[in-house]
């Protein structure tokens, strides 16, 4: 992708998160109100910054948004780097996502504006229906809590296993109550669920890593998410304070414009949905 960082998780892990970071127009402090300079923003490779980027080619330069982008694969440097003001904002998470970050990890990131939902999806290199599934079947699941929790409701939504009541977005495979084809779960990175696929009979994916890994929810998956009253419409955020940033503004009015929303819908064809 043009002019943009793209930064493993391999790299992340061995030290490398700064990574010029600060010499990317963002070496400002957090409490700084000194808004000059890019809007650097952190964001998941697919369709995060595939958003960002058609933003920043074809609406932010008429706006007076100087618009970088910086792609992460995992989702735990995102929001430390815009804590620690190396990123200005990032896009790549939910609500209940950045709930559980918030209050494990002491930060004090904020959502600015909801943009897109990513439905979560159920899928298999060795079955083509979800009834085909055979007892003893291994599902990978997200090992993150909120991912892991919503993957478990997703198959108990399809008649698959039955949870607790009101385990809401802490679900874990050990508050399931029913599991009559004696399924068994991997808890792995979501970043790895696409790849997993191979190694299991099916795995609940994250619509990001899916779409990167070259599937197509709409048309692939065995079971869809409801997008229907769905908390977990990916946001911009910042670190709480930032939100007035003028720069910030300019972003979340082009993110939510009708010609967002219309590349959303032509690129993804229903497997990002816009949510505004």
């Amino acid at each position: 992708m043009r002019n943009t960082a793209k930064i493993t998780t391999a790299v992340l892990a061995a030290g490398a998160v700064t990574f010029g970071l600060t010499a990317c127009g963002s070496d400002k402090d957090s409490g700084s109100s000194d808004y000059s300079g890019p809007l650097v923003v952190a964001a998941s490779p697919t369709p995060h910054a595939e958003i960002l980027n058609f933003v920043k080619d074809k609406l932010a330069k008429k706006a007076g948004l100087d618009l970088e982008v910086k792609e992460f694969t995992d989702y735990i440097t995102p929001n430390t780097a815009t804590e620690d003001g190396s990123v200005d904002a990032n896009y790549f998470q939910n609500q209940p996502y950045l709930d559980d970050f918030n209050k494990k990890r002491g930060t004090h990131i904020a959502p600015v504006v909801t943009v897109h939902l990513e439905p979560l999806g159920l899928y298999s290199h060795k079955v083509k229906k979800v009834d085909a599934l055979e007892s003893g079947a291994t599902i990978a699941v997200p090992n993150d809590a909120v991912n892991e929790a919503r993957a478990l409701k997703l198959l108990a939504a399809n008649g698959l296993i039955t949870l607790k009541d009101g385990v809401g977005t802490e679900a874990t495979p050990q508050d399931i109550t029913k599991n009559p084809k004696d399924l068994k779960f991997k808890e792995v990175e979501a970043a790895q669920t696409a790849r997993s696929l191979d190694d299991v009979d099916a795995a609940v994916i994250n619509g990001n890593y899916a779409i990167s890994a070259g599937i197509k929810p709409a048309k692939d998956a065995l079971v869809l998410e409801s997008a229907k009253n769905s908390p977990y419409g990916n946001f911009l955020a910042v670190k709480e304070g930032n939100q007035k940033d003028p720069r910030v503004k300019k972003l979340a009015k082009l993110l939510t414009s009708p010609e967002v929303k219309k590349f959303i819908e032509d690129k993804y064809q229903g497997s990002v949905i816009p949510s505004f």
